[in-house]
């Protein structure tokens, strides 16, 4: 169980400044789980969706990308009768994932692959729905690995994809510790466009261009106003470590310390404020693979 911290002004449990640049790795799980969990209802929103969309009981489901299986688990959750594949290139996440699945009384109906999406995707059996959630956006070759997914995606089944629009935010620009986030995020976004150059693209074209017909596609939107639950805090601390190490070195010194004092446990830090904002901006795609439909694994 995740602690907390109370509205004191302790200070222990709370990771200090020197811990910040080796942590952005090891706190990646738990920034997924957050992340699952501020978008609870949403994501509720979206399994319901599919369910609207599919032509039979699901039985199988692909999660391409899996991470630590939040994903995996609340698809299971809503298809009791499914089994689901989760793939990742990372052993390290497979195996939180299988740790999880167990603890939840779910190993039963999760199995584990690890796969490089960039390399050749291996011939797997037809599932019934396939699941993408912030993933495809790391494809090195987009095209290339869709056009081989498709085909693992029975005649008639679907390929649901949530992808992010850009990364959450969390202060008001006038707030303390604002103007350096939205600094911060300027930098980002100029990485973003050279090192993930389809995040907040149209997947939906290139969906279609893989031999699927597009059946859905709306925005994801979370819009969380203070006063702000604990979790939130938690989330934007494990949020604005992995930013404090992608940029910090790079904004000004004003701004890294206004930045800095965002994750030190002092007064400005996210997990003893209420007065956070969630902003979170992802889309939905379902596609259908056409029963007739017989792409190949170029």
């Amino acid at each position: 169980m995740r602690h907390h911290p109370s509205d004191d002004d302790s200070r222990h449990d709370l990771p200090g400044l020197d811990r910040l640049h080796g942590e952005h790795q090891e706190v990646l799980p738990d920034l997924l789980d957050l992340d699952a969990e501020v978008l609870a209802e949403a994501l509720d929103a979206v399994r319901v969706d599919i369910s609207r969309l599919v032509d039979s009981p699901v039985r199988s489901i692909l999660d391409v990308g899996a991470g630590t299986g939040t994903g995996t688990f609340g698809l299971l959750r809503h298809f009791p009768e499914a089994h689901a594949l989760a793939l990742d290139s990372s052993e390290e996440m497979l195996a939180h994932l299988s740790g999880r699945a167990e603890h939840l009384g779910l190993g039963h109906r999760v199995s584990t692959l690890r796969v490089d999406l960039d390399g050749a995707v291996p011939e797997l059996d037809p599932v019934d729905l396939a699941w993408a959630s912030a993933s495809l956006h790391h494809l090195a070759d987009p095209g290339h690995t869709l056009n081989q997914l498709v085909t693992a995606i029975r005649p008639g089944g679907l390929f649901a994809v949530v992808e992010l629009a850009g990364f959450p935010r969390f202060l008001p620009d006038d707030s303390p510790g604002g103007a350096a986030e939205a600094r911060a995020h300027e930098l980002l976004t100029a990485d973003r466009a050279v090192d993930l150059p389809t995040m907040g693209s149209d997947w939906g074209t290139r969906l279609t261009g893989a031999g699927l017909i597009v059946e859905m596609d709306r925005p994801v939107i979370v819009d969380l106003a203070p006063p702000s639950a604990p979790v939130v805090g938690s989330y934007a601390a494990a949020s604005l470590i992995r930013v404090h190490a992608a940029v910090a070195d790079r904004l000004d010194g004003p701004d890294r310390a206004a930045l800095q004092a965002l994750l030190d446990g002092g007064p400005s830090d996210v997990r003893r404020r209420s007065d956070l904002r969630v902003i979170i901006e992802r889309r939905l795609w379902v596609a259908r693979r056409p029963a007739a439909s017989t792409p190949g694994r170029d």
